[in-house]
């Protein structure tokens, strides 16, 4: 069998992928990239389902390292939240102006990557065929990309059709006047649900964990808009300008909850609802961290909850319980509204679960069935972790990736691990990545891993590990920051507990951007200090 011989292998042609793509040619490193898809954008790629749209404002996610680019691109957003086709078709032609494509192989999917200590390489098996050999690794599968269909008996025999929202087909499924049965209210059932509804005969919606929702009041991207977002972007760049960083629940709000009376209390949780989006839960400062502000906060979400679902039993099933803030929060477009239809219904299958699929729809705990034509499972991702479990990466004690983090993933600042040499993760675990503007988070990494490889370059350097004390020392300050919080109360996939087996432990770091540059920058400055470099670390530390 013919091997293929390559500096650096990238995994995935998302965001991710793509600038790595880019930065590593740059490094004049022979580079490919292995996509499963068909075409560049990851998540973008996959993730057609009815109402898909980014979360994050469309002036912002998109790549900076190119200021005409995305000065360009600042005219030509349509809206204030863009919809998936047109972050895909940004994707694209990003891909086309880099001239990316001629260095991507797609519809490859990489089955196994093994380390092999005498030669100082991975090699990269594909279902395409020929293995790849080659000096550095670098995964950026994403931390959303593994789609999780629950385990539910007789899902085979069920006549009609079902979709997952993160495998939605590409061409158009027609609902028009079916019964659908949507599983789950996570970000993509919020976004799926209201559309789905205004073509569906009926729509019932099966509930585990109901949503704090706040509205995205999403618009056409005007110059006005764009002005009053760059106005509030910029108030926000000034402040982390003027001292110490705060960490990521500290850079928005500037007062502490109770320092308002209950009146301007609520006339500012109304302005925050009314502007703050996904910001919603950390206007005041301490609504992460103190339980009777995240209360105050919680509470008047609520109150909004009862007073636009007009059914009293429908509403009250709508209540989340958990603090705000420590799920994902979801921005939404005529989420509640839409319960006010006659031809939707919402089901809580916590109080009474489902029992099996059956051929003719779901049947649920006491014995009723639902009738469906469409089953959609809106129930996310094994997140973070499982893009890279799947993976198959072996390192230099034999262990897989998978069974090294049995117990939870450790890395080191997010972007490397012990027993796996020349591997980095772009938004590993242990960093921002979905607690930020994950093209933030993107640039950030890769900017600072091409900095670290071009001095690997200069001094001759072809082993990098990351030191164990080091990663136990980082993975437990990722446990001591999340701590500081009320995140580790929810039931969250941040937490991995949204899937059986998975141990509790929250992946993510809660320092956000701006506090991790610091920590990265100083590492850095250290001569990358927490890395171990193999008999030529004297030689690095005096290029």
């Amino acid at each position: 069998m013919a091997v293929e011989e390559k500096d650096a292998v990238v995994i995935g042609a998302g965001f991710g992928g793509l600038y790595m793509l880019h930065r590593a040619r740059g490094l004049g490193l022979s580079t490919v990239a292995i996509e499963r898809a068909p075409d560049v954008g990851g998540t973008w790629y996959w993730n057609t389902y009815p109402g898909a749209r980014c979360d994050a404002e469309s002036i912002v996610y998109n790549y900076s390292f190119d200021p005409e680019l995305r000065q360009e691109y600042q005219s030509r957003w349509p809206e204030r939240y863009s919809r998936q086709p047109v972050i895909l078709d940004y994707a694209r032609d990003v891909a086309d102006r880099l001239d990316l494509r001629k260095d991507i192989r797609f519809d490859t999917t990489v089955t196994r990557a093994s380390w092999d200590e005498d030669s100082r390489t991975w090699t990269v098996e594909t279902d395409a065929g020929d293995p790849i050999r080659c000096r550095f690794l670098i995964s950026a599968v994403g931390c959303l990309s593994d789609s999780q269909v629950p385990d539910l008996p007789g899902l085979s025999d069920f006549r009609g059709e079902w979709y997952h929202t993160g495998r939605w087909p590409h061409e158009e499924v027609d609902l028009a006047g079916k019964r659908v049965i949507q599983i789950g209210t996570g970000s993509s059932g919020v976004q799926s649900a209201p559309v789905i509804a205004e073509t569906a005969g009926h729509l019932t919606v099966l509930q585990r964990t109901p949503q704090y929702c706040i509205p995205a009041f999403n618009a056409p991207l005007t110059p006005e808009l764009i002005d009053r977002s760059l106005d509030r972007i910029g108030q926000l760049t000034a402040r982390l300008a003027q001292g110490p960083v705060g960490r990521f629940w500290e850079m928005f709000g500037t007062k502490r909850t109770f320092e308002d009376t209950p009146e301007k209390r609520e006339a500012y949780f109304e302005q925050l609802w009314n502007t703050a989006g996904g910001a919603f839960s950390m206007g005041y400062v301490d609504t992460m961290t103190d339980p009777a502000a995240n209360e105050a906060a919680s509470e008047f979400v609520r109150n909004k909850i009862r007073s636009i679902v007009q059914d009293p039993e429908t509403a009250a099933k709508l209540l989340p319980s958990y603090p705000i803030g420590t799920k994902r929060q979801v921005i939404d477009s005529g989420y509640y509204e839409m319960y006010n239809r006659p031809n939707v219904s919402l089901e809580d299958i916590r109080a009474n679960p489902i029992d099996r699929i059956t051929a003719e729809g779901v049947r649920l705990a006491d014995g009723r069935l639902i009738e469906a034509d469409v089953i959609v499972f809106a129930t996310g991702f094994d997140a973070m972790t499982g893009p890279l479990f799947g993976l198959d990466i072996e390192g230099t004690d034999g262990r897989t990736l998978r069974e090294a983090w049995a117990e939870g993933p450790q890395t080191y600042l997010g972007i490397a691990a012990h027993c796996y040499p020349n591997l980095f993760l772009l938004t590993g675990p242990g960093s921002p990545s979905v607690l930020s503007n994950v093209i933030v988070s993107i640039e950030q990494h890769v900017d600072w891993l091409v900095a670290l490889l071009r001095r690997l370059q200069e001094a001759g350097v072809d082993r990098i590990e990351a030191a164990e004390d080091a990663q136990a020392s980082w993975t437990e300050h990722v446990t001591d920051t999340a701590d500081e919080t009320l995140w580790p109360q929810a039931d969250s996939w941040y937490m991995g507990a949204n899937i059986p087996g998975k141990p509790r432990v929250f992946m993510p770091y809660l320092g956000g951007n701006a506090f991790y540059q610091g920590e990265i920058d100083a590492v850095a400055a250290k001569d990358y200090e927490g890395f171990e470099f193999d008999r030529t670390d004297a030689e690095l530390r005096t290029a």
